[in-house]
């Protein structure tokens, strides 16, 4: 296994850790870091190796991978004295899984370049579950030779793996699914209220229902979060709140009109607003529930 890349990670959050340490499992020789001193004990304890900084992460990595919540904390872990660029060797390939404005990783990608790194934006899509099964969609932006090196890699990661295109097109498509996701939880938390109102056996209904035309990734995902009300963070509400922000500035920027994507946006917004920020986004069924007069 000595001649698979040496792998940086940066960033350990609820997608990063189970992530580093499926590469981990593959084989792979892992050096982390994050802020927070239980993650990296949770690193330590799976075989990866702990750095007590950025540059010491990355000093003799062959690929750099991030995992960090937005485009500011992207920013922040690449440019500056003690950021990526700064201290990676010449040649390592960063291949960034955050989900950030595709500009962010347009002028990533070539600052990377001027000094002699190269750049895959790569953001993934499947939530905590899809991370600890390794079953992630990632979708990818960036030049076809720096796909095919990091492929294997992304294949301890993931399912689907598709380069979508140059820089920023991962997070563009990432956009895309963002707002597919937060249309179909919406869809799903109206049909979850009016059914119990209705007084419908709500799991017979979602079990039928999943067997059909409305049967989607995220029925499946999020059935039990419905039905159990259990709100504990896979993908939190913050985080789709600044996906929900992304897409809608970027189809600004192109020309093209989301009108149910909108409402969408400003009811996760919403949810934000009252508290739940912090909860799990299929708690959008908290807001329909509000909107229907229930007191939570």
């Amino acid at each position: 296994m000595s001649n698979l890349p040496k792998i940086a990670w940066i960033g350990l959050g609820i997608m990063g850790s189970p992530m580093s340490e499926n590469l981990i499992k593959a084989g792979y020789s892992v050096t982390g870091f994050t802020l927070e001193q239980d993650k990296l004990d949770r690193l330590a304890a799976a075989g990866g190796t702990v750095a007590k900084s950025i540059a010491e992460a990355v000093k003799d990595a062959d690929v750099v991978v991030t995992m960090v919540p937005a485009s500011p904390q992207v920013e922040a872990i690449a440019y500056g004295t003690d950021g990526i660029l700064e201290n990676a060797k010449s040649g390592a390939l960063i291949v960034d899984m955050s989900s950030i404005t595709p500009q962010t990783s347009v002028d990533l990608a070539k600052a990377a370049k001027e000094k002699g790194l190269r750049v895959l934006d790569a953001p993934v899509s499947g939530g905590e579950a899809g991370a600890i099964e390794a079953v992630l969609s990632i979708m990818v932006g960036g030049e076809q030779a720096d796909f095919d090196e990091a492929k294997p890699l992304l294949d301890a990661l993931g399912k689907t793996i598709v380069l979508c295109g140059p820089h920023g097109s991962g997070q563009t498509v990432k956009a895309a699914n963002q707002l597919i996701v937060a249309v179909n939880i919406q869809a799903c938390a109206e049909a979850v209220v009016f059914l119990e109102k209705s007084g419908v056996d709500l799991t017979a209904a979602l079990d039928v229902l999943n067997g059909g035309l409305a049967g989607s990734t995220v029925l499946t995902r999020k059935k039990d979060n419905f039905l159990n009300r259990d709100f504990k963070p896979g993908f939190r509400i913050d985080l789709h709140h600044k996906d929900m922000g992304i897409v809608t500035d970027a189809a600004r920027n192109v020309g093209a009109a989301l009108p149910v994507g909108a409402v969408v946006a400003q009811l996760v917004a919403s949810l934000r607003a009252q508290g739940d920020g912090g909860l799990d986004h299929s708690a959008l069924l908290r807001a329909v529930e509000r909107l229907s007069g229930a007191e939570l």
